[in-house]
């Protein structure tokens, strides 16, 4: 069944779902996203992922700065079966979400209720936990509170990253998105209330939560550097110089050295428990590289402190 549908997306999360819905034969009348904000060197306005791809398909698209009421007035003429909503980036009102016949359907990064909000993805990998997914949920006035329509799980290795999650989930919301569609207008997918346990947010990184404090343990470490690359990045001061950390591995440890010494040659360096292997790394306007080459340009002997 063709849907008319409005398509809601900022990031590059998102494309995959736009391209879905169109694959899938649904028309996509107009995109929303985020409006253009300045990047690069030149600080120059950009258009998002999502207002890119839509361009590409031929797709008006809309980047309003807030949803006021001539913005819902125009969102309601639009007589839309259904709107698919992937990090938008903007609280639905009221009226939006009740102009499309069929609502406003929200592919969100996590199994919910955990990890409702704005960086699920990241706080699944720094919690340590072993799953994260995707679910499909009928929007409503609360923050990603709405009832389910469908879910699917996704495993968290100990290699896993937030990049190489973000694109398996981006993959699966993409293929969910379209069964839900098709669920709602044929009337056999019915929308069923969150748990009323197992609430967790994932509220927005910070800019320092990518700050290594070695008087942590370094498992906690370990997961920051695979859940905060590439943004807001992992990194140590020495010298006054920001030295990113890429990739990194639990290591022994010595019981006697003090968090943040440097143990061997393969820079590996003492934590709070444990220790951390740092395997990538970069120095500030230079090409990321192993731990071999950078001590061989930045010496850091065993018994230094960092």
């Amino acid at each position: 069944m063709t849907l008319r549908l409005a398509f809601m997306g900022t990031p590059g999360f998102a494309v995959p779902i736009l391209q879905a819905l169109l694959a899938a034969g649904h028309r996509v009348v107009a995109v929303y996203s985020q409006p253009p904000r300045p990047a690069g060197r030149g600080h120059r306005a950009q258009p998002s992922p999502v207002h890119r791809a839509a361009e590409a398909a031929g797709i008006p698209v809309r980047t309003p700065a807030k949803l006021d009421p001539a913005e819902q007035e125009k969102f309601r003429a639009l007589g839309l079966d259904a709107a698919a909503v992937a990090a938008y980036g903007l609280i639905l009102p009221k009226p939006v979400l009740e102009a499309p016949r069929l609502g406003c359907l929200n592919v969100h990064a996590s199994l919910l209720p955990r990890w409702r909000g704005a960086a699920p993805i990241q706080r699944a990998i720094l919690a340590g936990d072993k799953e994260t997914g995707v679910t499909i949920m009928q929007m409503d006035e609360g923050l990603d509170t709405g009832p389910m329509l469908l879910a699917g799980p996704v495993p968290i290795g100990p290699e896993t990253t937030a990049a190489a999650l973000h694109d398996e989930l981006a993959a699966l919301g993409a293929r969910l998105i379209v069964r839900a569609l098709a669920g709602r207008a044929e009337g056999t997918l019915v929308p069923r209330p969150q748990p009323a346990e197992g609430v967790t947010y994932a509220k927005k990184l910070g800019r320092d939560e990518g700050r290594l404090d070695w008087g942590k343990p370094a498992a906690e470490l370990e997961c920051a550097v695979r859940a905060l690359n590439p943004a807001p990045g992992v990194w140590f001061e020495r010298g006054g110089e920001r030295i990113k950390v890429l990739a990194a591995m639990l290591a022994a440890s010595r019981g006697d050295a003090r968090p943040g010494t440097v143990l061997d040659d393969a820079l590996t360096i003492a934590c709070g428990s444990g220790a951390l292997r740092l395997r990538k790394v970069q120095r500030a306007g230079r090409a990321a590289v192993d731990a071999v080459a950078f001590l061989r340009g930045y010496p850091l002997p065993p018994g230094t402190r960092i």
